[in-house]
C-alpha cells in the first residue's frame, strides 16, 4: 500500500514538473496560392508566439462536410474558410457557433460587412475575367467578350457552379453589373441566364478548385475564365495572365467555427491573430487580396495595393456578391444548375 502511494505520489509530481502539451488547431482553407500565404502570415506566426501548432487542411467549400461533421457530433476542424453566403446560411442553419463581435476588436477599423454574428471576414477577393494575353490577339474588355467565340475562339474555364456563373452570364447578355441581382430573382432573369449558359456551353472547360484556372490558362487549354484574381495575380511574374476587372464579383473569405467544434478559445485566439493589421498586411504581402483591417492597407506599398480588388479604380465596375441572393435562392439555383450542367 505504502508503495502504490510512493508511486502515485511521484506521477503526480512528474506530470506537473512536465509543461502543458501545446494543443494543435485545425484550419481548413481553400488550398493553394491562398493556402501558402495563409500560413507564412497566420500559421507560422501563431505557432511562434504561442506554442500552439496550426495544421492546414483545404477543400473545395462543401458545406456537406461540415453539416455531417455536425450533425454526427464528430467535428474534426476548429476553423473554415467559407464565402458570405455559405457564412449566412450555416449560421441560419446551426452550423457554425456564434461569435461575439469584440473578438475582431473595434468594428470601425474593418471593412463594412467583415465582421458577421458566425464569423469574421479575413480577406476581400474578386472572380474575375482571367486570360492569357499570349494566345489572343486583343484584350477582352468583359463578360460581352467571353461569350465571344467567334472574335476569341477557344475554350472558357467557368466555375462549376450556379454562383457567380449565373451572374456573368446575364452580364454577356447585357444587363448593368448593378441590376444583375434584380434580375437574377425573378423567374425570367433565371431562365435568361441559363438559356445564355446554353450558348457557351459547348466551350466550357468547367472548374472547381482555385488553382485550376491559372493551370488551364498556362496551358492552353483555355484561353479565358473565370478566376479569383489572388490566384492570377501569384503567377502573373513567370506568365502573362491578365485580370479584367469590369464585371468582376467581389467578396469576403470568413473564418468560421463549426458547432461542437474542440478548442473553442483556442480557435477565438487564432482568429483574433489573423485580423491584426501586421498579420493582414503580411498576408496581402503574399497574395493580392484586400485586407478585411483597414490599418493593414496603411502598411503596405502603393504598387500592392493596386493589384488588389478593393483598389479604387478596381472596384469601380465590380459588384458586392448579395449574400440574402445567394441564401435566398442559393440551394434551388445550384441544383438547377447540377441538372442542367449534367444534361
Amino acid at each position: 500500500m505504502m508503495k502504490s502511494l510512493k508511486l502515485a505520489a511521484l506521477a503526480v509530481g512528474i506530470s506537473c514538473a512536465m509543461p502543458a502539451l501545446a494543443v494543435d488547431l485545425t484550419a481548413i482553407s481553400f488550398g493553394g496560392a491562398s493556402k501558402v500565404a495563409q500560413t507564412k502570415a497566420f500559421y507560422d506566426p501563431f505557432e511562434k508566439a504561442t506554442g500552439h501548432k496550426v495544421l492546414g487542411g483545404e477543400y473545395n467549400g462543401e458545406m456537406a462536410r461540415v453539416k455531417a461533421m455536425v450533425d454526427t457530433r464528430s467535428v474534426s476542424w476548429n476553423l473554415v474558410e467559407v464565402e458570405s453566403p455559405e457564412l449566412a446560411r450555416g449560421c441560419d442553419e446551426g452550423l457554425f457557433e456564434e461569435l461575439d463581435p469584440s473578438l475582431a476588436g473595434n468594428a470601425d477599423d474593418f471593412i463594412e460587412g467583415a465582421i458577421q454574428p458566425c464569423g469574421v471576414g479575413f480577406f476581400v477577393w474578386s472572380t474575375v475575367l482571367a486570360y492569357n494575353a499570349d494566345k489572343l490577339a486583343s484584350a477582352p474588355q468583359g463578360w460581352v467578350d467571353f461569350w465571344d467565340v467567334n472574335k476569341y475562339p477557344g475554350k472558357r474555364g467557368l466555375r462549376k457552379g450556379a454562383k457567380y456563373t449565373l451572374e456573368f452570364a446575364l452580364m454577356a447578355d447585357g444587363v448593368p453589373v448593378k441590376d444583375v441581382y434584380k434580375v437574377l430573382a425573378t423567374k425570367e432573369g433565371q431562365d435568361r441566364a441559363f438559356r445564355k449558359l446554353d450558348e457557351l456551353k459547348p466551350h466550357i472547360q468547367w472548374w472547381e478548385a482555385g488553382a485550376q484556372p491559372p493551370q488551364y490558362l498556362v496551358s492552353g487549354d483555355v484561353v479565358m475564365s473565370s478566376a479569383y484574381n489572388g490566384r492570377i495575380a501569384a503567377v502573373q511574374d513567370e506568365s502573362n495572365l491578365q485580370v479584367v476587372w469590369n464585371g468582376g464579383i467581389y467578396d469576403f473569405d470568413s473564418w468560421a467555427i463549426p458547432r461542437g467544434a474542440k478548442n473553442i478559445e483556442l480557435a477565438k485566439e487564432f482568429l483574433s491573430f489573423t485580423l491584426t493589421p501586421e498579420a493582414q498586411k503580411t498576408f496581402a504581402e503574399n497574395i493580392a487580396y484586400g485586407p478585411a483591417n483597414k490599418h493593414a492597407i496603411d502598411l503596405l506599398s502603393p504598387e500592392r495595393v493596386s493589384l488588389m480588388p478593393t483598389a479604387p479604380e478596381n472596384i469601380a465596375n465590380q459588384v458586392a456578391i448579395d449574400v440574402t441572393f445567394w441564401a435566398d435562392y442559393g440551394e434551388q439555383l445550384e441544383q438547377r444548375f447540377n441538372a442542367w450542367a449534367a444534361r
